[in-house]
């Protein structure tokens, strides 16, 4: 049977460890058979918010095979870079001679850092938290470290981004094994209903373009979000926060950096990925839902926006 293992460092970040788990115990619930093992660094960790983890078998006992995972998940990053994580040398040996035999390799947030000790990431696109992204490179001048995306999968290595980007890589993991029906089950008893994919960026068109205070075009992007298949039409939306459509037009590009129009598009386009991951959602009903008049319009935008990526 096929075997995933995770491991847990000194300092582990909770949810960068949790988060992959539940995926593969939620599968196991849908009849994936899969064994979930679990290793330490040391003979004894605490979590970095403090939880104490009990007495798990050191990572010396795992007995892996070709195409078995490993998981390491981040870890407080004052350990990361401290000399005792990095003299953990028996360790990064251990991930090396996993991953040469064919074993797949799995880091979530910093926790590349350790795959990076390893040697595991000379010439080999990967990434990490937005926020350690700098760090990673620097650290690892031949590694190709790639920045706002949420995983990478470069052969059998698999790096993601921070916290609950853990998540959409071990959806993404399952959906390899398992296929993408089996993985819309699983991520819907997760109550994971937006599954995203490597395509998507760290960052969010939900949150970018709101930093300002002005409060009639917070009302304008909250409007068009929460009713993101309308029309709303420029003359609408003025009418709707007391402005004159000119006013409104040359008020949102000043606050955001970028027109209503761009703005619309960018959140159906963001909507349409997130969809594209259901394979009960046909392209007609994802543009029908985005606010797209054709599927053949979706599919030109789409296209057109992965060539200006």
């Amino acid at each position: 049977m096929q075997k995933i293992a995770f491991v847990i460092p000194p300092f582990v970040q909770i949810l960068d460890l949790a988060g992959p788990v539940q995926v593969f115990t939620e599968a196991r619930f849908y009849g994936f058979e899969v064994d979930l093992e679990f290793y330490s660094i040391e003979e004894t960790s605490v979590s970095a918010s403090g939880l104490p983890i009990g007495n798990i078998s050191h990572f010396s006992k795992a007995q892996l095979a070709n195409r078995d995972y490993i998981f390491v998940p981040g870890m407080d990053f004052q350990y990361v870079t401290s000399a005792a994580f990095k003299s953990q040398h028996a360790f990064f040996t251990w991930l090396k001679q996993n991953a040469h035999k064919g074993t797949f390799i799995c880091s979530v947030c910093n926790g590349a850092f350790a795959l990076g000790y390893a040697g595991l990431l000379k010439n080999t696109e990967c990434t990490t938290h937005w926020r350690r992204v700098e760090a990673l490179q620097q650290t690892f001048p031949d590694a190709k470290v790639l920045t706002d995306i949420l995983f990478k999968k470069s052969n059998n290595i698999y790096t993601s981004a921070g916290i609950t980007a853990g998540i959409d890589l071990a959806l993404a993991i399952l959906e390899e094994l398992k296929g993408a029906l089996f993985t819309h089950k699983v991520a819907r008893g997760l109550v994971v209903y937006h599954r995203r994919s490597q395509h998507h960026s760290q960052q969010s068109v939900y949150l970018d373009y709101r930093n300002h205070i002005n409060p009639n075009i917070h009302i304008v992007q909250d409007h068009l979000i929460e009713h993101i298949a309308e029309e709303n039409s420029i003359e609408s939306l003025a009418c709707m926060v007391g402005m004159s459509p000119r006013n409104l037009s040359r008020v949102f590009k000043e606050k955001t950096g970028t027109t209503i129009h761009e703005y619309l598009t960018l959140l159906r386009l963001e909507l349409a990925k997130t969809m594209l991951n259901n394979p009960n959602y046909t392209m007609e009903y994802i543009a029908s839902k985005c606010g797209f008049k054709t599927a053949r319009q979706l599919q030109r935008i789409l296209k057109n926006n992965h060539t200006l990526s």
